[in-house]
C-alpha cells in the first residue's frame, strides 16, 4: 500500500488481565510490550497453565479498573480486590503460556480465593504478574523479531483492527440472518478508521505523532470471538467465527478466520497514542 491517506484511530483498549474485560480509554502510553499495562496479569492452574475465556468464558464477566497503584477486579455480588502491580514477596511459580515457560509471581492466597468465587470454578486458580528480570521467550521470531517480548499477550504486543473490517463481516452476519457483533469480540488495542476492508492485512506500518507501528502478520481468530463480552455466553451458531473464516481466511490456513492485524512497536517507546491521532498507513 503506497500514498495511503491518513487514518484515525478511533478506539484503545488495555486489558490488565489477560481475558479479564477490557477497558477502553482515550489515550494510553506505548511500550515495547505492549499498551502501557495491558497483559500484566494472568489467570493460571495449579499446575501452571494458562486460563482464558476458550475453558472459561465467565472470564469476561470481571470488570478491571486501572489506577496508579494497581487494577481493581470486581463481579456483582463480591467485594471489589484491588491488587497492587508490583506485590512484595509473593511467590515464584513457573507458568506456561503457548509453549513458552515463564517465571511469575503468585499474586497469593486471597486472591486466589476471590478469583474462584468470581468464576464459579471447581479448581482453584491463581493470578500471575510477569516476575521482575524475566524475559518472556518470543515464539514467533520471524514474523515479529527475536527482540520484541510481550508479557501476557497470545502472540504480539499490539492487535491493531480495523472499523470497516468490522462493518463488513456484520453485513455478512446480518445477510444470513445472524446478529451483529461489537468490536469489543476481537479484543483489539487499536481500532482505525479509514481503512478498505481487510486492507490492514496487506499494510506495513503505521506512523503517528512521536511513533511508528510495524503491522506485521494477520491474527488467526479462535472460538473466543463467539463470547458474548458483557454476558459470557458462547454463539450456539458459533458466530461470527464461522462467518469470518469465509469472509476473511488466514492466508495459509483456509480452515481458520483472521481478523486485525498483530503489530509491534518500531518506534517512540514512552510516547502517547490517543483517540483521534492521524497515522499514515504504508
Amino acid at each position: 500500500m503506497t500514498d495511503a491517506p491518513a487514518i484515525r484511530v478511533t478506539g484503545l483498549a488495555i486489558y490488565p488481565v489477560k481475558s479479564m474485560r477490557g477497558i477502553a480509554c482515550t489515550e494510553a502510553r506505548l511500550t515495547p510490550e505492549g499498551l502501557e499495562h495491558d497483559r500484566r496479569f494472568m489467570v493460571a492452574r495449579p499446575n501452571g497453565r494458562f486460563v482464558t475465556q476458550r475453558d472459561m468464558p465467565r472470564l469476561a464477566l470481571i470488570e478491571t479498573r486501572l489506577d496508579a497503584s494497581g487494577v481493581t477486579l470486581s463481579v456483582p455480588d463480591l467485594e471489589p480486590l484491588a491488587i497492587p502491580f508490583d506485590r512484595d514477596g509473593g511467590e515464584r511459580i513457573s507458568v506456561r503460556i503457548w509453549g513458552q515457560d515463564c517465571v511469575a509471581v503468585d499474586q497469593g492466597g486471597s486472591v486466589a480465593r476471590w478469583l474462584r468465587q468470581a468464576l464459579h470454578s471447581a479448581e482453584p486458580l491463581r493470578l500471575v504478574a510477569m516476575a521482575p528480570g524475566f524475559v518472556r521467550p518470543q515464539g514467533k521470531p520471524a514474523e515479529l523479531g527475536a527482540d520484541t517480548h510481550t508479557r501476557f499477550a497470545d502472540a504480539a504486543p499490539y492487535l491493531v483492527a480495523s472499523e470497516a473490517s468490522l462493518a463488513q463481516l456484520n453485513r455478512a452476519l446480518e445477510h444470513d440472518g445472524q446478529a451483529a457483533v461489537p468490536m469489543d469480540r476481537f479484543r483489539p488495542n487499536i481500532v482505525l478508521d479509514g481503512l478498505p476492508a481487510f486492507a490492514e492485512h496487506a499494510a506495513r506500518g503505521a506512523a503517528g505523532p512521536g511513533y511508528t507501528l510495524r503491522l506485521a502478520h494477520p491474527c488467526q481468530r479462535c472460538i473466543v470471538t463467539t463470547i458474548d463480552q458483557a454476558t459470557g455466553h458462547k454463539d450456539p451458531q458459533r458466530e461470527p467465527y464461522r462467518t469470518l473464516v469465509r469472509l476473511n481466511p488466514m492466508p495459509d490456513r483456509p480452515d481458520a478466520p483472521a481478523f486485525a492485524q498483530n503489530a509491534v512497536l518500531e518506534t517512540g517507546a514512552g510516547a502517547t497514542i490517543r483517540v483521534g491521532d492521524l497515522l499514515t498507513v504504508q
